[in-house]
């Protein structure tokens, strides 16, 4: 039988899937050949990384058993708190304690297509998620604090659920009475992770749909955030209704009254 080539076996290493890789690079350490001992090297970085991150994602599901329990355990976060323009919008998630969802962390920590990858992988393994929004004429009558506690509350109700726990990012809420809060939760708990990924990538698609409507603003880069091309816009042409008047004050010839 012909030998392979240090092309086939460069292939055949990147190509291995992870159970493997290690047993491979094995067999083909002693090559002499520059193109396989770069593919061994490689594939036994990547083999690290892969091990690293099933670590890290372990440990955000064993920190979810230990403050949730064995009951129904749902994670909420939110997303939207400081633009000026959008809704503010809250996710509540309920996950099994298996399969482990490679990549869950912090929304921020996440490239948006990895987000987006991520999101569609909690979508199909979630148990439930539950979505709500509030919108900004709602933020401007009610004021952050009581929006986000009306959203928590709802999106933890969409989800269908009666919770034994349910674990908040960041400080207490009084949202629900088996609430717990968990200070960096959305990098630390599976569930909580999970909801910052869902809430960032809803609320991002909304604002990309909005921004069709009103191009001169730019909600698909900034998100509705306070931008110097967002404030120049507001500057220019004024308010649209996607805006949080009682925080637009400063960037109005005449501050609304709030």
């Amino acid at each position: 039988m012909k030998a392979a080539t240090a092309r086939e076996i460069a292939a055949l290493i990147e190509s291995a899937p992870t159970d493997e890789v290690e047993a491979l690079c094995s067999r083909y350490a002693d090559d002499p050949r520059v193109q396989v001992r770069k593919a061994v090297t490689s594939a036994l970085r990547r083999h690290q990384r892969e091990a690293e991150e099933r670590l890290r994602v372990d440990a955000l599901y064993e920190r979810m058993a230990e403050l949730g329990g064995d009951g129904v355990v749902v994670g909420v976060d939110e997303v939207g708190r400081g633009p000026l323009a959008g809704p503010l919008t809250v996710c509540a998630v309920c996950l099994p304690p298996e399969p482990h969802i490679m990549g869950l962390n912090d929304s921020k920590k996440l490239s948006a297509s990895r987000r987006e990858a991520v999101a569609a992988e909690i979508a199909e393994v979630a148990i439930a998620i539950g979505i709500a929004h509030v919108q900004p004429e709602s933020i401007d009558a009610l004021g952050m604090g009581i929006a986000l506690r009306h959203a928590m509350a709802r999106a933890i109700e969409d989800t269908g659920l009666d919770p034994d726990a349910v674990l908040i990012d960041g400080n207490p809420v009084h949202v629900h009475p088996r609430e717990r809060c968990v200070v960096k939760g959305d990098a630390t708990v599976a569930c909580i992770a999970a909801a910052s990924i869902v809430a960032k990538v809803t609320r991002d698609a909304i604002m990309v749909a909005l921004d069709a409507e009103y191009p001169d603003y730019h909600f698909a880069e900034n998100k509705g955030y306070g931008s110097a091309g967002h404030i120049e816009a507001i500057r220019r042409l004024g308010l649209t209704p996607q805006h949080r008047v009682s925080f637009c004050g400063n960037f109005l010839e005449t501050p609304a009254l709030f």
